[in-house]
């Protein structure tokens, strides 16, 4: 039996894809940091429809808890057909706000783990395995204000465009897919709707995300954005002089600011 992985399983995109993978009959392996959020997910997934779950709690911004987790892959000897990589932290505030911690840890979790945890998984893989990786419009150009988290996206973009080529004659499908805005916390929502119409036509439901995002992987489409006015910015951001772009974000995200959770 080959299991999906879905790390980030507990939050809003991670869960989409949880529920969807479910309703698909697909044997789920569930990363997140909270236990007792990922005993309530398997449960309402279980409702859904009864299909092989198994849970752990890993906090990815921690070596030994990652380490634990691959420990325990390699000693069940689970293999994957599928890697879904959501998790991610979304700090936004200028360069100089951050605290070392949160520096590290942003980086930790958004490009460390990400790479970590799909280079051991591929060792554990079906014959035939999809990955998906969740980067983010924020990294399609550098973000003035949202700085290092833009940084990380790109990262994840670059790395997972190259391993779509690299690894294409090893049965591996690999798409990243690069969001605008998705309704997901509270907060977040908020922040979508201070934004006016250009939230409005930017943002998509972390449901519409996981199904298209499934879809395009069964593709193997080296990327997806969601949604036309997303796909819109993509270009316009290609063409337009980057001192135009960079001054246009900087003005947009300077007084907007949100922390991890």
């Amino acid at each position: 039996m080959a299991y999906t992985f879905i790390s980030g399983a507990t939050g809003g995109i991670g869960k989409a894809f949880s529920i969807n993978c479910a309703k698909k009959g697909y044997s789920l392996y569930l990363i997140g940091r909270s236990e007792q959020k990922l005993l309530e997910l398997k449960e309402e997934l279980l409702k859904i429809n009864d299909v092989s779950i198994i849970c752990h709690a890993c906090d990815l911004s921690s070596e030994s808890s990652r380490n634990k987790l691959l420990s325990d892959i390699a000693e069940s000897g689970v293999v994957f057909d599928r890697i879904i990589n959501v998790a991610g932290i979304d700090i936004q505030k200028p360069f100089s706000e951050y605290s070392t911690d949160k520096l590290i840890s942003q980086m930790r979790v958004n490009n460390e783990s990400t790479v970590v945890l799909t280079h051991e998984l591929l060792s554990h893989r079906a014959e035939e395995v999809e990955v998906i990786t969740i980067s983010s419009m924020s990294g399609v150009s550098p973000m003035p204000y949202f700085a290092l988290y833009s940084a990380t996206k790109a990262m994840l973009t670059n790395l997972f465009v190259s391993l779509h080529y690299e690894l294409k004659k090893s049965k591996v499908k690999v798409t990243v897919v690069l969001p605008g805005g998705v309704y997901t916390r509270p907060d977040i929502v908020e922040q979508i709707k201070e934004q006016g119409l250009w939230g409005k036509l930017s943002a998509k439901t972390p449901e519409f995300v996981a199904e298209k995002s499934l879809r395009a992987v069964s593709k193997n489409k080296l990327k997806y954005i969601p949604g036309f006015f997303n796909k819109f910015l993509n270009f316009i951001m290609s063409v337009l002089p980057k001192r135009i772009v960079l001054a246009f974000i900087a003005r947009r995200w300077k007084n907007q600011t949100k922390d991890a959770f």
